[in-house]
C-alpha cells in the first residue's frame, strides 16, 4: 500500500485555493529556499524537535527511549543522535510535548478518513483539498492516489508545487487535478541556483507543458525584497506568465514569522538581515502586473 509522511493538516484553510479547504503538508522538498517558511517540510524522513522551555524534567521520554538515547543532562535533555531511531517515543509519551516529532507516515484511508470529517465545508463552500509541503508531487505516486479519491467524492482538488519534479510527476496527478498552484521565485539561473540550490530549467518547462495540456493554472510569487523584486525580475516573470498565457498571478509578502521555526529545529535561518516588503511596494507591484492584463492578488 502506498503512503507518504505528512506533518500537518490544515484545516478551515482559505488561501491555497477556492473556498473552505483542507491543506495536507508533505514533508520533504528538492528545493532549499533560503526562506523557507516551512522548514520543517525540507527534509525527507522524520525529525524530532526539543522544546527545552517546556521540559519539566519528569524523565518519561527517558524511560520511553528503546534504544536508551535520552539521558538527563544539567540543563536538558540529551539525546544520543546515532543511537536514535527516531521512533517518536518520547514525545508520545512528552506531558508538555517538549518533544514533538515532524513527519508521520498516512496510507490513504487514514488521510481520506481525517479530510472526510470536513467534507460538509468543502460542498458548501465550493472548497475541497489541496496538497502542499514540501513538494507533494515528490511523492506522486501517493498524490496521484489522494486526488483521484478526492474527485470520486466530487470535492475539488489542488496541488501547491514547486515544479521541480520529473514530468512524469504531472503526468500522474493531472487528471485528478483542478488547479496548479504554480510557485515561482527567481528566474536568473545563477540567483536560482544561489538562493533555492538547482536549476531553473525543468521549473519553466513543467509549467509550459502544464498550460500546453489545458490546466488551469495559477502563478505564485514570493516577494523576497532584493532577491526577487527588482525591475528585471518582475519584467522576466511577467514575460514567462504571458507565453505560457497564465492569468491569475498572487503575490506572496515575505514575511519572519517562520524565523522562531529555525531556532526551535536548530537551523541556521539564513536571511536574518532581511525585511518584509512594505504594503506600499506589494501594492505597487500588484499594480505592475494589473496593468499587463493579470489578474493579481496581494496573499492566497
Amino acid at each position: 500500500m502506498t503512503k507518504a509522511m505528512i506533518t500537518n493538516i490544515q484545516k478551515y484553510s482559505v488561501h491555497d485555493g477556492p473556498g473552505i479547504r483542507s491543506t495536507v503538508f508533505f514533508k520533504g522538498c528538492p528545493l532549499l529556499c533560503a526562506w523557507c517558511h516551512n522548514p520543517e517540510n525540507q527534509i525527507f524522513g522524520t525529525e524530532l524537535v526539543w522544546r527545552g522551555e517546556k521540559c519539566i524534567g519528569c524523565g518519561s521520554c527517558i524511560e520511553a527511549c528503546p534504544r536508551k538515547a535520552l539521558s538527563a543532562g544539567s540543563k536538558s535533555i540529551q539525546r544520543d543522535v546515532e543511537s536514535c531511531i527516531v521512533c517518536g517515543k518520547c514525545a508520545d509519551v512528552c506531558p508538555t510535548l517538549a518533544w514533538e516529532k515532524l513527519g508521520e507516515d498516512y496510507d490513504l484511508e487514514r488521510l481520506m478518513k481525517e479530510l472526510s470529517k470536513d467534507a460538509v465545508f468543502y460542498e458548501q463552500s465550493g472548497g475541497g483539498v489541496t496538497l502542499s509541503g514540501g513538494e507533494p508531487l515528490s511523492h506522486a505516486d501517493f498524490a496521484a492516489e489522494v486526488l483521484r479519491a478526492c474527485k470520486e467524492k466530487a470535492w475539488h482538488t489542488a496541488v501547491d508545487t514547486c515544479g521541480f519534479v520529473p514530468r512524469s510527476a504531472f503526468e500522474k496527478v493531472l487528471p485528478y487535478t483542478d488547479l496548479f498552484l504554480y510557485d515561482i521565485k527567481q528566474l536568473d539561473e545563477e540567483q536560482h541556483r544561489l538562493y533555492m540550490q538547482t536549476p531553473i530549467g525543468p521549473i519553466v518547462e513543467n509549467l509550459q507543458w502544464l498550460m500546453q495540456q489545458g490546466a488551469n493554472v495559477w502563478l505564485r510569487l514570493p516577494i523576497i525584497p532584493g532577491v526577487n523584486d527588482d525591475t528585471e525580475q518582475i519584467s522576466r516573470v511577467i514575460s514567462l506568465a504571458k507565453e505560457c498565457g497564465l492569468r491569475k498571478v498572487f503575490l506572496l509578502p515575505y514575511h519572519k514569522m517562520a524565523a522562531a521555526k529555525y531556532q526551535r529545529m536548530g537551523m541556521e535561518y539564513k536571511l536574518p538581515d532581511l525585511e518584509d516588503p512594505s504594503m506600499e511596494q506589494m501594492e505597487e507591484l500588484r499594480n505592475v502586473f494589473a496593468r499587463e492584463g493579470f489578474e493579481t492578488y496581494i496573499g492566497g
